[in-house]
């Protein structure tokens, strides 16, 4: 079984663990002549209906005695007696609520005829799970039980939800709307397989796919921060129906909401792992590493529940319709990634540029494809995102165009994630094939267009993996004695936010922004 654990002395840092676990990943999907992964030999359980039950129901919870005194029904005297009545400790908060789902079917067990749905065929999974987190991390709370009726899709009551069973299951538009809104508002939905049930993977796709159409369901790279918020996490160990083991590449899935996962699924059962129990059938991951990815889940909701919260809201770009002239316009480059995980991001810098400097600046962002003509008019591109994206060969010449052309290009990897990074390295290498990538020394102009930026502050994610940092890092390449590239391999765009991330590795905020501000001035005035 792979070894998933804390970084202890002669062990990999935790960057370059993911670093590691990230090349080696992308390596291997470039072999296979794409870049998403297939996993050998997880085919999934049978169709059909699923099983009745895989577990038994949770332990009854402790109930302590305590001496109280009442007085006996009248006409006994009227003495006071001692008796003990049961009181229950006050229950932790909650943390998450697994969903109900399917409908009520009724099965004979021996001579009784049972009540059960789908999603109660395993009772015990939540809550074995957060007993054992309460204890491995140090913290306490529960578990709820919800349903579409009753719930009020407010993540403040319940910040997450668990989806699990076997059997498919079909959602109405009215709650698939108050699901995407409750994802929206910084809620999180947790999809498992139970059993690597077929039924259940084919609904949970689907309905995720109708709640958010626009946003696709990925497999989740080395270098999401869900594979190293509490163990370091590589290759899963998976268990066959005969017992038989083999390891393999990671299976979650995931959806993001900005720079947040907010749907994560696993196609192979993990919730009998968090019960302690397995079966000869279906496919699973072996209960310690089961337990250890749900650890990681509810370390990585706990630590990004607030940044959920915030980007709830979008800031309104006012000036979006109004007349351009020679007014600076933010141009944004879109890509077949992610390419705007920062909602808030660009309007915040746009707002520190104006109250900072003498530049006009348009309360306008722009969103420029690749080949659009329009686009030579704008004298900065700026780009972003998490994922690997791909570039076309009309559209590496027409960006060398741009840039030979006197156009700029910004481009930073949010949260500082290695797929972006590596991916960027490699697409700008084939549009100027003739130059590299080289550090911009200090006394750059670049530095000094607008803010002396001699020292700079990062997050506390790059100094605890890092170590110490004061210098700014930045990339670019330059034509005809022109910065026509600048790059960093650390967020800006989360410093523009101004909002703690707490998975990012990136610059302060105050240094983002200045990063940004004197990139801007360097674009127009050169």
């Amino acid at each position: 079984m792979s070894a998933a654990k804390h970084t202890d002395e002669g062990e990999l840092s935790r960057r370059q663990f993911v670093k590691q676990s990230t090349i080696a990943y992308w390596t291997a999907a470039g072999a296979a002549g794409s870049g998403m992964l297939a996993l050998p030999g997880l085919g999934l359980a049978q169709e059909g209906s699923g099983p009745v039950d895989c577990g038994p129901p949770p332990k009854a919870k402790p109930q302590s005695r305590t001496g109280g005194e009442s007085f006996p029904p009248l006409p006994l005297p009227a003495t006071p007696l001692r008796r003990t009545e049961k009181k229950r400790p006050p229950a932790p908060p909650s943390l998450a609520g697994k969903m109900a789902l399917g409908p009520v079917r009724f099965v004979r067990k021996g001579d009784q005829r049972v009540q059960y749905r789908d999603w109660m065929t395993d009772p015990a999974d939540l809550d074995s799970l957060l007993t054992w987190t309460n204890e491995k991390l140090g913290i306490n709370y529960g578990k709820a039980e919800a349903d579409f009726e009753h719930f009020s899709f407010d993540p403040r009551e319940l910040p997450a939800l668990l989806f699990a069973g076997h059997n498919g299951f079909q959602l109405g538009d009215e709650v698939r709307q108050r699901l995407a809104r409750y994802v929206l508002d910084g809620g999180m939905i947790i999809g498992d397989a139970c059993c690597g049930w077929k039924d259940f993977n084919d609904a949970f796709r689907r309905e995720i796919q109708a709640i958010f159409p626009d946003r696709p369901m990925r497999k989740l790279t080395p270098d999401d921060p869900i594979f190293s918020s509490y163990y370091k996490l590589s290759n899963f160990t998976y268990q066959k129906a005969d017992g038989s083991c083999h390891e393999d590449a990671p299976c979650l899935e995931g959806l993001s909401v900005g720079c947040r996962t907010a749907v994560v699924y696993s196609p192979v059962d993990l919730t009998c792992g968090w019960d302690g129990h397995d079966h000869p059938r279906g496919l699973r991951v072996v209960i310690d590493q089961a337990r250890q990815i749900g650890a990681n889940y509810v370390t990585y909701l706990l630590g990004s529940y607030q940044l959920g919260r915030f980007l709830s809201s979008t800031k309104v770009y006012h000036e979006a319709d109004a007349a351009s002239r020679d007014d600076f316009i933010f141009a944004q480059l879109v890509h077949d990634g992610d390419w705007d995980p920062d909602p808030s991001a660009v309007h915040n810098l746009l707002k520190h540029v104006r109250d900072n400097s003498t530049l006009t600046i348009k309360f306008k962002k722009v969103s420029v494809q690749p080949r659009d003509p329009k686009a030579t008019g704008y004298p900065l591109l700026y780009m972003t995102g998490h994922h690997e994206f791909h570039w076309t060969d009309l559209e590496r010449a027409w960006l060398q165009r741009y840039l030979k052309a006197g156009g700029m290009l910004l481009a930073d990897a949010c949260c500082g994630r290695l797929a972006f990074d590596l991916t960027f390295q490699r697409e700008i290498a084939r549009v100027l094939p003739e130059h590299k990538l080289e550090t911009i020394p200090l006394d750059h102009p670049v530095y000094h267009a607008h803010y002396d930026i001699g020292k700079v502050e990062y997050t506390p994610r790059v100094t605890e993996d890092f170590g110490a940092q004061s210098a700014p890092s930045l990339s670019g390449i330059t034509l005809d004695g022109r910065l026509a590239v600048v790059y960093s391999r650390f967020d800006l765009g989360n410093g523009w936010e101004q909002f703690p991330h707490p998975y990012t590795y990136g610059y302060s905020d105050k240094d983002a922004l200045a990063i940004g501000t004197n990139v801007i001035v360097s674009a127009v005035t050169h």
